[in-house]
């Protein structure tokens, strides 16, 4: 069964069926612990940064990226050192456009089942 609400800092925020916040402005750092949490992720620098380029994809495109377009932004953005596959499902567990987006605040990638 899933959880219909995160509980962060007092505040219920509401998830959709697969997890994600379903509102945007529900999104904080807070929000994002709480999130990585349930997913049994401890957040490093690394993590933040890749989330926080996220967001500033979403806000640029509307959308949440599915794998490709997010190692290619990574790579743009932070060096293919760090925007390379390998990296990224390092990071978040091989699933990187699903759970990076989730743990973000954005809503599920279109494209990923």
């Amino acid at each position: 069964m899933a959880v219909e609400a995160l509980i962060v800092d007092g505040q219920a925020l509401p998830l959709d069926k697969d997890g994600y916040l379903q509102q945007l402005t529900d999104w904080s750092e807070a929000a994002a612990e709480a999130l990585a949490q349930a997913e049994g992720i401890q957040l490093s620098a690394e993590h933040w940064e890749v989330l926080h380029l996220l967001r500033r994809f979403y806000d640029e495109f509307q959308l949440s990226p599915a794998n490709r377009p997010l190692i290619k932004y990574v790579a743009l953005n932070l060096g293919v050192d760090k925007g390379n596959s390998l990296h990224l499902n390092r990071l978040f567990s091989g699933t990187p456009a699903k759970l990076a987006a989730k743990l973000a605040g954005l809503p599920k990638p279109t494209n990923c089942l």
